[in-house]
């Protein structure tokens, strides 16, 4: 693994142009998402998987690549997707001819994950299951990985411990998590253009970091993985650089990307004037960004750990509680 002066970016192309039937579909799933009822019942991630499968996954293939890379995965080994979402992990794994589990408490998430494994012939298993509590054996996997999703944990540390449990001795975990929020230049975004109708709208507080931000110093990440048991830890920060073709692109992008977004947005109680506004000035920034090309370019810090299972290790096995 490279020094980080050395880590790489790549460009990723959000989506494709979208038709006029498409469109209205997308105001559509924008209104329920920023008035969002209360639905108790219902994983708010089954909630936005379609827009989530439809916009976030295809951008973030190339962060699971990389993370794949570092990993050390390739052809026959047993990998684990926690918190999968739809592939975004899983996905490349398949390809590199790894037998895959992807798990997620999302059954929404793990259908579209299907869906997409079937579409390129690719063998994925995938079964619902909560990352806190992984009812999987000790010691069954060559490599446990995460994308953006054990990051979002309430007990993060336990989900990294859960991981560390089920990897073979010098088998690795893979942790892919968000840098500094200050430095994501999609999130600024986002509040620059609710602050265009809400003045005083500052973001999600971030002191202490919310839960998508709680691993953003790399070397909390690093202890993290540490604390779990795991030697050899390595950090390393890439630069994600996703292409958005239009502020309708993007406002379809950041809607889907989490669910603490609608949440944020329905509180909120924007009237669709100022829903319209917003999506306005980020037409607006995406064009100034993008000085005459096709698309803006918008950069984000994203952190890679890798840590191993020691041999020998107890600690890694005891049971649960």
């Amino acid at each position: 693994m490279g020094d980080l002066a050395d880590a790489p970016s790549r460009t990723c192309l959000y989506g494709e142009a979208i038709d006029k039937e498409q469109a209205v579909t997308t105001r559509e799933e924008t209104q329920q998402l920023t008035h969002l009822p209360t639905e108790p019942a219902r994983n708010p991630w089954d909630r936005i998987a379609p827009g989530y499968d439809r916009t976030n996954t295809p951008t973030q293939m190339w962060v699971g690549d990389q993370g794949l890379r570092r990993a050390g995965v390739r052809a026959g080994m047993r990998f684990l997707d926690v918190a999968s979402g739809s592939g975004a992990l899983s996905i490349p794994a398949a390809r590199l001819g790894a037998q895959v589990l992807a798990t997620d408490q999302s059954p929404a998430m793990l259908e579209h994950l299907n869906a997409r494994a079937r579409k390129e012939g690719v063998a994925v298993e995938t079964r619902v299951m909560d990352g806190h509590a992984l009812a999987l054996e000790d010691n069954s996997f060559d490599v446990a990985g995460s994308q953006f999703g054990v990051m979002l944990f309430p007990d993060m540390p336990l989900g990294i411990r859960e991981m560390a449990r089920v990897v073979k001795p010098s088998g690795r975990v893979l942790m892919t998590v968000y840098g500094d929020p200050s430095r994501i230049e999609f999130f600024s975004f986002f509040v620059a253009a609710i602050r265009s109708v809400v003045p005083s709208f500052e973001g999600p507080p971030l002191n202490p970091p919310p839960l998508p931000f709680q691993l953003q110093n790399p070397e909390r990440l690093r202890e993290e993985l540490t604390k779990a048991g795991l030697q050899g830890v390595v950090v390393e920060t890439i630069t994600e650089k996703t292409l958005f073709e239009s502020g309708e692109h993007m406002w379809d992008w950041l809607v889907h990307s989490n669910p603490i977004v609608g949440e944020v947005l329905g509180h909120l109680d924007l009237t669709p004037v100022q829903v319209v506004a917003i999506g306005q000035t980020l037409h607006d920034m995406v064009r100034q960004r993008a000085a005459g090309k096709s698309a803006a370019v918008l950069e984000a810090p994203i952190h890679i750990g890798v840590g191993t299972k020691p041999f020998g290790s107890t600690t890694l096995e005891r049971d649960r509680g």
